[in-house]
């Protein structure tokens, strides 16, 4: 079995937005660890950036921006479509252009805020606890 230049991990996000299950669109069961995954990646936070920068952009404006060919651009494109961060946007003529989806990141964001107020409690605890000792 072949497997892309992303690796085993974003080939099982590809075909997981595929099948009728638990993800549809990096929409499901495990949405937050689909959009980590996907920004796991430099290339594809590099693709982010570019899209954060122009707003919309397409795979040869990509492909020419960075190292990779037309044919991996496509593919990071794919694996963040699966995770539900970026859709197809009108384009001139035949082009097929890519843009942000819209709060793609809010889940996203509210686990991580979440997870911070929690862990500062935690440490908050510890060191009132270090601090009896001493």
């Amino acid at each position: 079995m072949s497997e892309s230049s992303d690796g085993p991990r974003a080939a099982g996000l590809r075909s997981a937005g595929r099948r009728g299950g638990a993800v549809v669109g990096g929409r499901g069961e495990d949405e937050l660890g689909h959009v980590f995954a996907a920004l796991a990646d430099p290339t594809r936070r590099a693709m982010i950036d570019a899209l954060l920068r122009d707003g919309t952009t397409s795979v040869p404006t990509l492909s020419a921006e960075l190292p990779i060919t037309r044919q991996a651009v496509a593919k990071h494109l794919a694996t963040l479509d699966a995770a539900g961060l970026v859709e197809r946007a009108p384009g001139a003529g035949r082009e097929v252009r890519y843009r942000l989806r819209d709060g793609a990141l809010e889940s996203a964001s509210e686990w991580l805020a979440r997870t911070e107020a929690a862990w500062g409690r935690r440490l908050e605890r510890l060191k009132d606890a270090v601090e009896q000792r001493a």
